[in-house]
């Protein structure tokens, strides 16, 4: 039973991995024996973090790219295909929020934050599909959020961007589906990173967050590994287009 989760011989590319979210994901891959690839705009940030994956069985490897440059990202992925031999598994995580009420959000504003949460996981998706398909077997993951679900003020791009990606991932699921690629998602709620860190410094927003929650806490980061590794490993094999809500039961509580 083990062995369906197991990552062995798999190569993983994490986008947006040198801290928060995908720092957590690239180690739950790590773990579970994949060769994982951080990805980020930050060469140095990215070399100090495999730094610490060094002596994984599966090792690591750095590609440093912009997701939303989509020159970059072709170039990047051919690069991970060359050097690795495969790309196997695909974690769409690089995103950023903007923070302001609507009616004072710019279009550049509003394009910023589409472009990186939601065209970047097409892009991403889009190039690494092309190296799945020539072994027929794929596991692309998007990290939405539950304000894919549901909604708070001053973030509507985000909220649109996250909305998105649930469209795209099975949009995705049914195109790549019949060439062995699976596609799925995964929905974070209130986990503590850096670009939460203005709200969670507000006490009362933060205990508010922990008393929506039937955990009556925020989540830490390890606890999305679970499922990092099972989308992408065979025990996901006949599991494609979902979305799953990881937030402690927060969008089910009234």
């Amino acid at each position: 039973m083990l062995g369906m989760f197991s990552l062995t011989g798999k190569v993983a590319l994490v986008t947006g991995s040198s801290r928060g979210l995908g720092w957590a994901l690239a180690q739950a891959l790590s773990g579970a024996g994949a060769h994982v690839v951080l990805n980020g705009r930050d060469h140095a940030a990215l070399a100090a973090r495999a730094a610490d994956l060094a002596a994984a069985p599966g090792g690591v490897s750095v590609a440093a790219f912009d997701v939303t440059d989509g020159t970059a990202v072709a170039a990047g992925i051919a690069d991970i295909e060359q050097r690795c031999g495969r790309l196997d598994i695909v974690i769409c995580n690089a995103g950023i929020v903007i923070r302001k009420p609507s009616m004072e959000t710019t279009d550049a504003e509003w394009n910023t934050v589409l472009d990186t949460d939601l065209t970047a996981c097409f892009r991403v998706s889009r190039e690494a599909a092309r190296v799945m398909v020539k072994r027929n077997w794929g596991r692309i993951i998007m990290i939405s959020s539950v304000m894919g679900t549901i909604a708070r003020p001053t973030i509507a791009s985000y909220v649109a961007a996250k909305a998105g990606l649930h469209g795209l991932t099975r949009a995705l699921a049914v195109e790549f589906g019949p060439l062995g690629i699976n596609v799925n998602c995964i929905g974070p709620g209130f986990y503590p990173s850096e670009a939460n860190l203005v709200v969670r410094n507000d006490k009362v927003f933060y205990d508010w967050v922990s008393a929506r929650s039937p955990l009556n806490r925020w989540g830490d980061p390890s606890e999305l590994g679970g499922a990092a590794i099972y989308f992408a490993s065979d025990a996901s094999s006949f599991c494609n287009g979902q979305v799953l809500t990881i937030d402690g039961g927060m969008t089910v509580a009234l």
